[in-house]
């Protein structure tokens, strides 16, 4: 599990380096690539790709009037993040360091037990992906988007991007406690028990949970200030 510890990491590095940019607190909203047909269609479009490469498809405004999106919709934004080609290369990653790390042993070393490396750690993103952005929002009627707060202080966006692993939208509008990360997730990793024989005790399966949710935590900071670090390195001026 050490690799998703590092991507956590990582993911941290990149947010504070955002919270350290001199920009504004108040940007230009964003319009939903779900509503594009809102009177906000004339806005620019919201970044598709975080540092021009990690899928950024439910990401959305939350200045923008809330509008439900329908279940086909959720599956829409779980099928783009499952089958976008950076997550063949992410996969790629994580079973490189599996490998070299020797974990699960009884995969063994060789070609052959890199591919059962890729084809799991490919596996993972896709259930994870398809349980809390797809299946679980469409059934408990939970919004799986990011809304992007963009305004207020850095250290009050920080707190709210981190609050909405723990809290979402439903499609009423309404508020409640994010069932489709949570449960979502504990899905995903029950499910990977079938292809992890070593790490199927209670104790695993808890770790990999919280790292789960954690690196989700962590992706909806780089979501928030991805917009910052980018107008930064463009070196744009101040509106």
């Amino acid at each position: 599990m050490r690799i998703c510890y590092w991507f956590a990491a990582i993911l941290l590095a990149l947010s504070s380096q955002a919270l350290a940019q001199d920009d504004p607190d108040v940007h230009t909203p964003l319009v939903d690539p779900l509503q594009a047909s809102s009177p906000q269609a004339s806005v620019a479009q919201e970044d598709k790709r975080a540092f021009g490469v990690l899928p950024n498809n439910r990401t959305t405004e939350a200045s923008i009037p809330f509008m439900p999106i329908s279940s086909a919709q959720k599956m829409t934004i779980a099928a783009k993040d499952s089958f976008d080609w950076p997550v063949y290369i992410t996969s790629g990653l994580f079973a490189s360091l599996y490998q070299v790390e020797g974990q699960n042993p009884s995969f063994g070393q060789g070609m052959a037990a890199y591919g059962k490396r890729y084809a799991t750690a490919y596996g993972d993103q896709v259930a994870g992906n398809l349980m809390t952005e797809g299946i679980f929002p469409s059934l408990l009627h939970q919004d799986p988007r990011y809304f992007r707060v963009a305004t207020g202080s850095r250290k009050s966006r920080l707190a709210k991007a981190l609050s909405q692993i723990v809290v979402t939208r439903t499609d009423a509008g309404g508020r409640t406690f994010n069932f489709s990360e949570w449960g979502g997730n504990a899905a995903a990793v029950a499910l990977g028990n079938a292809w992890y024989p070593d790490t199927r005790t209670v104790g695993d399966n808890v770790q990999k949970l919280l790292v789960a949710c954690a690196t989700d935590a962590f992706s909806n900071v780089l979501k928030e200030f991805w917009p910052d670090v980018k107008r930064h390195f463009q070196h744009k001026p101040r509106e």
